[in-house]
């Protein structure tokens, strides 16, 4: 301890009032490597706590904060920032910054990705116990959305300051980075192509078995020395991880957007809701990825705050918030699968699926069938039977019918009856059919007889024709 005294006494003379800071700071950086040298019988550590406690004794908070991180560095004791010693110097910046950097905090951030990542794991449960959905689309929207969640909660404590504190945090979930994009990309390739996986798809899962053994040793390792890489920051394979993820993801990212653009274009008749859907999902994904690749540029500078550093979180979180709303509202996107496959409507193991209708037929049978309802108007026609539809487009009754069933969803009377009753609706809303008896318009519109008309009209509308055309007469 005397020779510690010494070494202090030493200082002073070498540091005398007079010296400019800049002069000081170099001389003290020097001299105190000198100490640490020369004193074999004094630890690194308590030689770094004296000096910090020397210059904040002082009032002079740069040194003294200079030695508290090179304290903590030696000694893996971030509470040393609050020791009572410092109170001197507490109210200063660069000690707040210290303060701010190593001791635990709540701040709107930390709220945020816990809200965040609560919600995007109650979404990841409920997904999967939707009944009467596909359970694999769910499944893999569900994992995607429990991945982004789990990074939520990382960065909730990253944010309070946790990192120091639960130091087996250091790469916890960096063995999903090679997941995100195999997930989205065979959700999309599900619901657009009802793909059905095969055990080639396993190889999708290389790159994340490679990782794990890569970052195996790390994992390992004991709690004091994951605290001292993280305090030191030292992020080993930092730089191999984030480029591999991010071309990772843009590849992916890039078949999602082509899969994307190939289902609009064969998709002539997809629904506004599917469209929005899909187009938000590949918009919110391509953020997600530009975004990611400012938060890997600021990891690998070191930058671990600010406003970029937040883009990285915010755009994952509207993300997770996004899927999370839809999932409430359109239930029906989560729902029992229905998508295109090469231009055909088809309902996931419907009872169609050894038919032998091609799916380039059943899209112009689609066409044709649109064609005389729209512009031919044959449900007008009161003795509009499937066969004579089927004639009409020269096919097959079990053909004209399985494109009835998968392209609309509906029996071949229930399409008929919906395009009678919508005629009938616009008929009693019209001026030229305003004299007109309800009997004239059910014959107009194709009905045989006002019971069976009145019968349709109200389970379709839930009211009567009186009671409707009653609305427009009022």
């Amino acid at each position: 301890m005397d020779a510690r005294n010494d070494d202090l006494e030493m200082y002073v003379l070498l540091f005398p009032p007079e010296n400019s800071f800049q002069e000081r700071e170099i001389e003290s950086k020097n001299q105190s490597t000198s100490i640490i040298s020369n004193q074999k019988d004094a630890d690194s550590a308590d030689t770094f706590s004296e000096l910090a406690f020397f210059y904040a004794k002082r009032g002079e908070p740069e040194l003294a904060c200079m030695y508290i991180e090179k304290y903590i560095g030696s000694s893996m004791d971030v509470t040393f920032v609050n020791h009572s010693s410092f109170d001197q110097i507490r109210d200063s910046e660069t000690h707040q910054l210290l303060v701010d950097k190593y001791l635990k905090k709540f701040g709107w951030w930390a709220i945020f990705c816990f809200y965040v990542a609560f919600v995007g794991y109650f979404l990841s449960v409920v997904l999967n116990f939707r009944r009467g959905s596909d359970k694999t689309s769910n499944f893999l929207m569900s994992a995607f959305v429990f991945l982004h969640s789990c990074f939520m909660l990382h960065m909730g404590l990253y944010f309070m300051n946790y990192q120091y504190y639960l130091p087996h945090t250091l790469y916890l979930f960096t063995t999903f980075s090679f997941l995100y994009g195999p997930l989205i990309f065979f959700y999309f390739r599900r619901v657009t192509e009802s793909y059905r996986f095969r055990s080639m798809d396993l190889l999708h899962l290389l790159p994340t078995f490679f990782l794990i053994i890569l970052l195996l040793p790390i994992y390992l390792l004991s709690a004091e020395e994951k605290l001292r890489m993280i305090i030191n920051y030292e992020r080993p394979y930092l730089i191999l991880i984030s480029v591999s993820k991010l071309v990772s993801l843009s590849i992916y990212g890039g078949l999602v957007i082509q899969m994307y653009f190939k289902s609009i274009k064969k998709n002539m008749y997809l629904s506004k809701v599917i469209y929005r859907w899909q187009r938000n999902v590949v918009i919110f994904c391509s953020v997600y990825i530009l975004s990611y690749a400012i938060y890997a540029a600021l990891n690998i500078l070191h930058i671990g705050s600010g406003y970029l550093f937040n883009v990285q979180v915010a755009s994952l979180a509207t993300m997770v918030l996004y899927v999370s709303y839809t999932a409430f509202v359109q239930p029906s996107l989560f729902g029992k699968l229905k998508v295109f496959v090469n231009n055909e409507l088809k309902n996931d193991g419907n009872k169609y699926e050894k038919s032998g209708l091609t799916p380039s037929l059943s899209l112009e049978l689609k066409i044709q069938l649109l064609y005389l309802l729209n512009e031919e108007k044959i449900y007008k026609q009161n003795d509009i039977t499937l066969q004579k539809l089927s004639h009409l487009l020269d096919t097959t009754r079990h053909n004209t019918s399985q494109v009835i069933n998968e392209h609309f969803g509906l029996n071949f009377f229930e399409l008929i009856n919906k395009h009678r009753i919508e005629e009938a609706k616009e008929l009693l809303r019209g001026e030229k059919y305003k004299n007109f008896n309800i009997i004239d318009v059910a014959y107009e519109v194709g009905f045989n007889n006002k019971v069976t008309f009145n019968k349709s009209f109200k389970k379709y509308n839930q009211i009567t024709p009186s009671e409707y055309l009653k609305l427009f007469t009022s």
